[in-house]
């Protein structure tokens, strides 16, 4: 037992041994792992004695503990720091993962023990959390396929091998794509952009071994198409972040996404659904998709109304520079800020220096001490890169969690920000407090320098933290984010909105060089402007989510591309603005089915989360103790062990409407 992945971690807090584990470690600790897990379910299905929530279910519970870590390992770092060995890993593992969870919920005599437990439910005497697992065990079989006989189980296991190759496939082509493309300035180049800019664009390229460089991190390539005055640099730029995935050649994910959409048509069809979105959202909140889609299109209406407002607005400035035509989508962002500028007297070199990335972590974990008592200690302990910090979570002299932040941008870690965990918290078969992850894709500096929204996703990430790291349920099934998905965003968004409470930014926004709190008058403006250009961003995100619902709504489409373009034009797509995640690196959607049909979710939560920070309001107290103590009840300790709508419930006494998230984002009539 010399692989360090297969070993017994005598680390601090159970942590993974980095230092020791190398990539050559992954592939054999995989086997073993895979077959231990099998050998551990067959234990469990050939047990001679009568099923039992105890012997079955619980039993299933206690399986696939090495290959849960070995996954959790090589997943985390494969997302946030890859290399040629972890993709061909990827590659190669990814159908056989496939394989092993087809193996399992295909086994026919762990299936009839499981459904012999589920239809003795009323007679067992089951705590509230137990008939939650066993309900969910259950229907994650029968949703698997478990209930399929003969060549349909068969063909069940082949759909869901090829769409792993083809998820993981899609997300290797865009992390490609963005890798390769750069487009390296001249001193010249350089002129009428703000130091924090140059400084970004000289940090990209000296990564490459570079001149300054403009990139496809979103870190570096919108403040250049905010701040370039050269609007032919920014049309080449933007042109190749449009592009990502769509190049042609072997990194082209046009063919992958249209037999992606055709093997999930093929997988809800085999499970008697009409389309992969009533097979899709039958667990999810929303239910169906006419009750997405109305949701959506009541937010797009207005929030349309207002981009084609500011559209207007925008094209007349672009004439005034002397420029013949109309406004194009490497135009919004660069006009947009000037009009800012000129509206709200708001520029955006003042305001970052306000931003440090390290102020901004301690105001996230000063929040999260007044609402909810918890304290970060700084661990130093070998993480998987130079860029990472850790701390323990400690709460009443116990440490509950362990929180590791990476949030520096580089060439090995796939776009966009998100949450992980290396470890879920649970209490069976034995007590576990999370590892969780936040990783970012911030600009480099000394020191790291966040614009408003990077800080508002700094937040947003350590929301999803604090959901992982203040769960406290029995069974790791249902722990932490294990949620519906249009219910897994709520805490993250709420949490940004502590970010605008003006006690937090007057404590915690303090200049890099003086170490000043931002003025009063400052910090009214970026208050009052959180909304400006907010008709731009709604409807960016409300096209990729109604394109990604039609995708799956209906028959699969033939020609993704070509459906794309339908949807945007029926429902009136503003010419200048182009979707957030066109359908070549809408990662969200291909690189495995997690958001298919469900992008909409950010805008469900949304609807949920600004009425819960109302709560807080009409308390009178953005800290009120109460409702902090209600928050953690109902919702964020709960994880899914209790349906989402009871929980929403339960915390509000009632379910929101949408009038909330309009009024926030400023498109209320």
């Amino acid at each position: 037992m010399t692989n360090p992945l297969l070993k017994t971690w005598d680390t601090p807090y159970g942590l993974p041994p980095f230092a020791e584990i190398s990539d050559a470690d992954f592939g054999p600790a995989f086997d073993a792992a895979m077959a231990e897990d099998l050998a551990e379910v067959e234990k469990v299905a050939a047990n001679p004695e009568p099923p039992t929530f105890e012997n079955t279910i619980e039993g299933l519970m206690d399986t696939g503990s090495a290959l849960d870590r070995v996954a959790g390992v090589f997943y985390n770092l494969a997302g946030a720091d890859s290399n040629d060995a972890r993709e061909a890993l990827m590659r190669d593992y990814a159908p056989r993962l496939s394989a092993h969870s087809s193996a399992i919920f295909s086994n026919k005599p762990l299936f009839e023990r499981i459904q012999s437990v589920w239809e003795a439910r009323n007679t067992l005497d089951l705590t509230p959390e137990q008939a939650r697992v066993l309900m969910l065990t259950h229907r994650n079989f029968v949703r698997a396929g478990a209930a399929l006989d003969g060549d349909e189980s068969a063909r069940m296991t082949v759909v869901k091998g090829r769409l792993a190759e083809l998820g993981t496939a899609f997300t290797q082509n865009v992390l490609a794509d963005e890798r390769d493309w750069y487009m390296e300035l001249s001193e010249s180049d350089l002129e009428g952009l703000p130091a924090f800019v140059v400084n970004a664009l000289r940090g990209a390229g000296e990564e490459r071994g570079k001149g300054p460089c403009v990139t496809l991190s979103r870190s570096v390539i919108t403040p250049f198409l905010q701040f370039s005055p050269r609007r032919d640099l920014r049309e080449k730029a933007f042109r190749a972040w449009a592009a990502r995935g769509a190049n042609g050649g072997k990194t082209d994910n046009r063919g992958i996404a249209a037999e992606t959409l055709k093997l999930r048509e093929e997988r809800a069809a085999l499970l008697g659904h009409k389309n992969f979105a009533a097979f899709k959202l039958e667990t999810e909140m929303a239910g169906t998709a006419d009750k997405v889609r109305d949701l959506l299109m009541q937010v797009w209406t207005p929030a349309r109304a207002a981009a084609l407002k500011d559209q207007e607005v925008l094209e007349s400035m672009l004439h005034a520079d002397g420029i013949d035509g109309p406004l194009e989508p490497w135009d919004w962002r660069y006009y947009a800020e000037k009009r800012r500028r000129a509206e709200h007297d708001l520029d955006e070199g003042e305001i970052k220096p306000y931003f440090q990335l390290d102020r901004m972590i301690d105001a996230a974990f000063a929040c999260s001490e007044r609402l909810f008592g918890l304290t970060f200690e700084p661990l130093d302990v070998p993480l998987y890169h130079p860029d990472c910090r850790a701390w323990t979570v400690q709460r009443e002299g116990n440490t509950i969690a362990v929180f590791i932040g990476d949030y520096f941008a580089r060439g090995s870690k796939r776009s966009g920000a998100w949450c992980s965990a290396f470890r879920a918290q649970r209490k069976f078969p034995d007590v576990q407090i999370p590892v969780v992850v936040n990783v970012c894709n911030f600009s480099k500096g000394s020191p790291a320098l966040l614009s408003y929204d990077d800080a508002r996703t700094l937040f947003h990430e350590f929301g999803h933290a604090l959901h992982q790291m203040l769960s406290d349920v029995t069974y790791e099934m249902v722990s932490g984010t294990s949620v519906a998905r249009d219910f897994v965003e709520l805490p993250s968004q709420l949490y940004e909105h502590w970010l605008e409470v003006p006690e937090v930014l007057a404590e915690y926004a303090t200049h890099a060089e003086t170490g000043e709190p931002m003025p009063k008058e400052l910090l009214h403006k970026v208050l009052t402007a959180a909304t400006y250009d907010m008709g731009f961003q709604t409807v960016e995100y409300v096209a990729s989510a109604l394109v990604d619902l039609e995708f799956h709504a209906g028959p699969a489409p033939a020609d993704p591309m070509q459906k794309q373009a339908q949807v945007l034009e029926e429902i009136g797509m503003p010419r200048a603005i182009v979707m957030r995640h066109a359908t070549p690196h809408f990662a969200h959607v291909f690189a495995g089915d997690g958001y298919s049909s469900g992008y909409y979710s950010y805008m469900w939560s949304e609807v949920m989360d600004a009425d819960a920070f109302a709560a807080f309001e009409e308390a009178g107290d953005a800290f009120d103790p109460g409702m902090a103590q209600r928050l953690e009840e109902f919702i964020l300790s709960k994880g899914g062990s209790v349906e989402a709508e009871d929980l929403y419930t339960g915390f509000r006494g009632r379910m929101p409407g949408v009038d909330a998230l309009l009024k926030g984002r400023g498109l209320a009539a």
